[in-house]
């Protein structure tokens, strides 16, 4: 039996796989970027080494050209990577704005008015990921194997203490996401329900003002900001003893290399040029994990920013192009409707059928709650009935162009 891994084809996904060439181009920079990364442990090992050795200025001259030209090309790539990556997180987002914006929309029909301008804002996270440099930390990960390996080149003594190294920080880094995903999770969803009841009040400030409604709005909305800020400094401050761990083992780290070396020079294992150079190395191999570590929140949020863009664009599927009808003359017929507000299970109008000619006024009275709002949305096809049909001139509302 094999085991096939296949990423889901939502449809974010599909409008990245648009963008393929750019990515491989994007990668190729990255490859080519780490390479040149290797040349301050080459001119380190060709400077103690080579020059030292045989006192010749052309030689040091040459190779100091050499690395300053390497940089500089180096640079250029830079910009262009960054350059790539932001062009296309512009493109990326004009084409998923609109249809996030129609489904947030259809959501805000249907749920009667949530939060919907989260949607734009994951959108716009999902785009500051991309051109941020948390996207980059993974494709710099893969070249840590290949550093590790030039550094076992040198002397597998070496090579084993930043092996060692490195699990170190991963399981710091492993320790961090476990003690923090679930309180920051809880914190942002606490956040988001904070907004939007701020939100939502200030959009009423004048009915709230005139029936002197605001201590206890805001005692509501206070309850639910002191939660997210309890939640959030739990959390952060998990990740701040970690992080400080974190700092602790990596500067450690590059000065015990050094002395690591140092006492395989004095052995006679490796030269003083390779001593250095092992140093440089261990940290340019520590780089992308620790880049990686200290993106992580960056890509929590942003994975947590696509999760829930998915999960909008799976409730609410694109809008079918309606029918081009004749224009309409204005008979409303309702055949046996049963329908409720959005998100109420319990049926406000049961069984109604009616029937409307074009020029008829119909007044509809009744008590609050007896589903006269309720009607008023159907007849418009704001909201969708549960069983039966809403019809315009004999064709279902829906089908209409509006």
């Amino acid at each position: 039996m094999k085991l096939k891994f296949e990423i889901p084809k939502t449809e974010i996904w599909q409008a990245v796989q648009e963008f393929k060439g750019e990515l491989l181009t994007v990668m190729f920079f990255t490859a080519t970027i780490n390479l040149l990364m290797l040349v301050p442990s080459l001119y380190m090992l060709q400077v103690y080494d080579r020059v030292l050795g045989s006192r010749n200025d052309i030689t040091l001259l040459m190779l100091t050209l050499m690395m300053l030209g390497a940089y500089a090309f180096m640079a250029g790539l830079e910009y262009a990577r960054s350059f790539i990556m932001i062009r296309l997180s512009a493109r990326l987002d004009m084409k998923l704005n609109k249809r996030i914006y129609t489904a947030a929309f259809e959501r805000s029909l249907k749920n009667g008015g949530t939060n919907a301008g989260q949607a734009l804002t994951d959108l716009t996270s999902l785009r500051q990921f991309v051109t941020g440099s948390t996207l980059f930390a993974f494709f710099d990960l893969p070249w840590f194997p290949i550093y590790l390996a030039v550094i076992f080149a040198f002397d597998s003594s070496l090579g084993w203490f930043s092996v060692v190294g490195t699990l170190i920080l991963v399981a710091i880094a492993v320790a961090n996401e476990f003690v923090t995903r679930k309180p920051l999770a809880d914190a942002n969803t606490m956040a988001i329900a904070s907004t939007t009841t701020a939100t939502n009040n200030m959009r009423n400030a004048e009915v709230i003002e005139s029936m002197g409604m605001l201590p206890n709005l805001m005692s509501r909305w206070f309850v639910r900001h002191s939660i997210f800020l309890k939640l959030q400094a739990d959390a952060s401050e998990k990740s701040g003893t970690l992080q400080a761990i974190t700092k602790f083992v990596q500067v450690s780290q590059q000065s015990l290399v050094l002395g690591f070396g140092a006492l395989l020079a004095v052995d006679g294992k490796i030269s003083a040029g390779m001593m250095i150079a092992a140093s440089i190395l261990v940290g340019r191999a520590l780089a992308p994990v620790q880049s990686l570590i200290g993106v992580w929140k960056s890509w929590s949020s942003a994975r947590s920013a696509y999760s829930r863009l998915v999960t909008l664009l799976e409730e609410n599927p694109a809008r079918r192009v309606p029918m081009s009808l004749p224009k309409p003359e204005g008979n409303l017929t309702l055949e046996t409707v049963t329908a409720a507000p959005p998100g109420v299970k319990l049926p406000v109008l049961k069984n109604l059928s009616l029937a409307i000619k074009s020029g008829d006024v119909v007044g509809v009275i009744g008590p609050s709650g007896a589903g006269k709002s309720t009607l008023a949305r159907l007849l418009v096809g704001v909201w969708p009935a549960l069983m039966g049909k809403v019809r315009l001139d004999g064709a279902d509302i829906y089908q209409w162009n509006k």
